[in-house]
């Protein structure tokens, strides 16, 4: 099982990649939006070079080790995860969209285009994310012959597994390829992959009838390849892996009670230290809130999140927003993506601003995964952040709401 694939077949959906633009579900576009995902697309259909790779390594577990092909990876992490899905082989996986993306984009950005820019680049990370997808569904169809199945992949930099061992794994896949991979790929020091839009990851192949614990009851839960044909379950965040509910909406019926996904202890404790609220003259609402988190090599940063609202008759719409690191801050120049780009880095995250325009409320339906890294150098790690920043200030505004007298 080794497959070299120059032009992968892949298809990014307009709602995975409005979700990657950071939309709520079900938003409708404004027509410039539309055009520059139309661009995008027209762009990359043209000039886009993606390529996959995958071959089939021997896995060996036990309580204190793991090996791929007798490679001995250190993320407990990576051990558990393979043996909670019962899994007998392993895969090892490298995709990329492609240098020609990143490379465009950063002469778009240099020509003071921003939005083409942005646009760009979350197209490349939705090509991505519909490779590793795709990925998934044919190693299910290879191995089922064998009475096996893909279960989720894991990678460097994911929760419990060390940024450090990207360069451990691509030596593994490089050193053992039948032949040079399909495209231009390397890992820098720091374990940061270039081109940035690529991923390497390791899936488990196990036993189609192998018994798992109730929350893993079948992989194809963690799978979002939708047309495969050997689906056993549905994927198990379709619809909304943060709240399947508009806001004010429960199990039972309407609520006033919004669904936080952060929990209550956790909110109150933000709200006091971390979130400072100021109403504006103008009947405005100035809201700003900390982030403190580590890097992967366990430095501290620290990053303001701050939104200008609406008033409160308006439904708090968001009306601008940032991010930016702390003047004091040092973590940041420390992480994967900037040590890599640089000021590039600084502007993505600056580029990122969900919501906007939108009702604060709506935090409750936008979906998003969960993406606790500490760094922001991923898009779904930035939005996880911006996701606890949004529901940590509507938290604090209720409470001020709540706390004011009746008239």
């Amino acid at each position: 099982m080794e497959t070299f694939s120059t032009q992968p077949e892949f298809q990014v959906k307009e709602a995975e990649y409005l979700r990657l633009l950071g939309y709520p579900r079900g938003h409708e576009p404004g027509e410039r939006v539309k055009e520059l995902m139309a661009w995008a697309r027209d762009w990359y259909a043209q000039h886009g070079r993606p390529w996959a790779y995958h071959r089939r390594v021997a896995l060996q577990t036990d309580a204190g080790a793991l090996r791929l092909d007798d490679v001995e990876f250190g993320s407990p992490r990576l051990r558990e995860h393979l043996q909670h899905h019962a899994a007998t082989g392993a895969v090892l996986v490298a995709v990329s969209a492609g240098r020609e993306c990143e490379e465009h984009a950063r002469e778009l950005w240099n020509e003071g285009k921003p939005d083409e820019y942005f646009f760009l680049e979350i197209y490349g990370s939705a090509v991505v994310e519909d490779l590793v997808a795709r990925t998934s569904g044919r190693l299910c169809d290879v191995a089922c012959h064998d009475g096996l199945m893909a279960v989720p992949h894991y990678s460097p930099g994911y929760a419990g597994w060390d940024v450090a061992e990207q360069n451990k794994l691509f030596e593994l896949i490089t050193a053992r390829a039948g032949r040079s991979l399909p495209g231009p790929l390397e890992v820098l020091s720091s374990g940061m992959l270039k081109p940035k839009k690529s991923l390497l990851a390791v899936f488990g192949l196990a036993p189609v009838s192998a018994p798992r614990p109730a929350a893993l009851a079948t992989p194809c839960e963690g799978c979002a390849f939708s047309p495969c044909r050997y689906r056993r379950a549905a994927y198990r965040h379709q619809g909304g892996p943060v709240s399947d509910r508009t806001p004010g909406q429960s199990e039972t019926g309407p609520t006033t009670e919004p669904r936080y996904t952060v929990n209550a202890r956790a909110l109150r404790k933000w709200a006091a230290e971390r979130v400072r609220v100021t109403p504006q003259a103008d009947g405005s609402v100035e809201a700003v809130f900390r982030f403190d988190g580590t890097t992967c090599s366990h430095q501290p940063l620290a990053f303001y999140y701050r939104v200008k609202l609406g008033g409160a008759g308006d439904g708090h719409v968001i009306l601008e927003s940032s991010c930016r690191p702390a003047a004091d801050d040092v973590g940041h120049k420390l992480t994967c993506s900037y040590l890599a780009d640089g000021e590039d880095h600084l502007r993505e995250i600056a580029a990122d601003r969900p919501l906007l325009g939108r009702s604060l409320d709506e935090v409750f339906a936008w979906s998003r995964e969960s993406a606790p890294a500490g760094c922001h150098c991923a898009p779904a790690s930035r939005a996880h952040k911006w996701g606890l920043a949004l529901e940590a200030i509507h938290y604090a505004l209720a409470q001020t709401r709540a706390a004011q007298p009746v008239s």
